[in-house]
């Protein structure tokens, strides 16, 4: 083999999955949340305080912008939960790994896992911060853009004017069109990759390649399991945050299954 083949042949694996990924039937994600959800009810104190930790969070986060009133960024930090969500839920997914392989489960080991994971994980974490505080940055861009220099209004002055006034049909349009774009990016580049990560001696790249790689390969399936994800946040958040003491670690649990389903480990 001469030095240019060589050459061409690690260009092509560098730009390669590492991981054989499994094509799944489109109602493959309802297969992943009943599963998530035996998970849950094995553990069920692991797991509802898991959620319970970041219900209250998101609470305090809202009730503190309100104090300063700041309401209307309620529905920014919403939408930036969803964008970091895949690794806050780390301890989950170990859960699910320990419960999978019959090892014993405690809420220290989830906590420790899900708070102090290990050098890719924190790289993954600055990764999706980054894209959170870019979502932040274009919305109150957006908000300044729209509405001019005139102060924040309150939360029930806010909504009213988005649904009701030109400029703010043009906010949340806008806003909502570049919302969901990053967070079908987030979606595509995380599905699988911070389970990977922890399973596997990998770098960010080739999880964020292999996560890619198992969305193109199964786009249906995935565009139903990033629809069910959205509608189980937003109902953690229109019941005030008590939602997502089940719906985060039932989301959680089933993202372990969806990386199992999806991922051939040892492929490839």
């Amino acid at each position: 083999m001469t030095a240019e083949e060589i050459g061409s042949e690690t260009e092509a694996n560098q730009g390669a999955p590492a991981f054989a990924i499994r094509e799944v039937p489109f109602d493959a994600p309802y297969s992943w949340l009943a599963a998530g959800g035996r998970d849950m009810w094995q553990v069920p104190l692991v797991s509802l305080t898991y959620g319970a930790i970041f219900a209250i969070a998101g609470l305090l986060l809202a009730v503190g912008l309100t104090q300063v009133g700041l309401q209307s960024l309620i529905l920014v930090l919403a939408g930036g939960f969803i964008l970091v969500g895949p690794l806050l839920a780390a301890g989950l997914y170990e859960t699910s790994r320990r419960l999978e392989k019959s090892e014993p489960v405690s809420l220290a080991s989830t906590l420790r896992t899900g708070f102090f994971g290990g050098k890719q994980l924190v790289y993954m974490g600055l990764l999706l911060m980054l894209i959170y505080l870019a979502w932040v940055e274009i919305a109150l861009l957006l908000f300044m853009l729209f509405q001019g220099t005139t102060p924040m209004p309150p939360l029930e002055a806010f909504v009213p004017n988005l649904l009701l006034t030109p400029t703010g049909l043009g906010l949340l349009i806008v806003g909502t069109v570049l919302g969901m774009a990053l967070a079908a990016t987030v979606f595509v580049i995380s599905a699988v990759a911070v389970p990977l990560l922890m399973v596997e001696r990998i770098d960010v790249v080739t999880a964020a390649l292999t996560s890619v790689e198992a969305c193109r390969r199964n786009p249906k399936a995935m565009a139903l399991w990033a629809a069910l994800i959205v509608g189980a946040m937003l109902f953690g958040f229109v019941t005030l945050y008590f939602g997502l003491v089940i719906m985060f670690p039932l989301i959680g649990h089933a993202t372990w299954h969806a990386f199992r389903d999806l991922v051939e480990r040892g492929g490839p």
